[in-house]
């Protein structure tokens, strides 16, 4: 991937902001040519800079009230095991490859304690784990967001 510009950062954070943003209405906000904007957002798609511009869900108006995070430790050379099974786990949200204490950081949701314990019994039943160790999410303090970032990375282009 090449190096990012002004303008990929404006289109970047536009498409953060307003993810279900049109082409037209993009080049018209930024004040660039739509041909420019599609362009531009073509190749940020292909380099996987910006992935799928879908809707956000907030789970928790589905019932879904819990979210912890699981540090789990896998047996050597079962890995790619786990990861296949754990990508099959329905209220896995997203499995992280760390450093430090364990070998993956999960996000998993569950609609109340009592199945936060089914989730987590269906991560341990994956091939290769071994054990995992939860902290519960009592409150989102700061949720997930890359506005600051693009804006200290666009500060930092000359």
């Amino acid at each position: 991937m090449g190096m990012l510009n002004r303008l990929d950062l404006r289109v970047i954070r536009e498409l953060v902001a307003s993810p279900r943003i049109g082409i037209t209405e993009l080049a018209e906000r930024l004040g660039i040519a739509r041909n420019t904007a599609h362009a531009r957002v073509a190749r940020l798609e292909r380099q996987g800079v910006v992935g799928l511009r879908g809707r956000s869900v907030d789970y928790t108006e589905l019932g879904v009230e819990v979210t912890a995070f699981l540090t789990v430790q896998v047996a050597q050379g079962r890995l790619g095991s786990a990861i296949e099974d754990l990508a099959v786990v329905p209220f896995v949200l997203e499995a992280h490859g760390i450093a430090g204490d364990g070998d993956l950081l999960v996000r998993v949701a569950a609609r109340n304690t009592r199945h936060l314990h089914e989730v987590i019994n269906a991560v341990l039943a994956c091939r290769g784990v071994i054990r995992s160790t939860t902290a519960v999410a009592m409150t989102e303090q700061i949720p997930y967001r890359v506005a600051p970032m693009l804006d200290a990375l666009e500060r930092a282009i000359p």
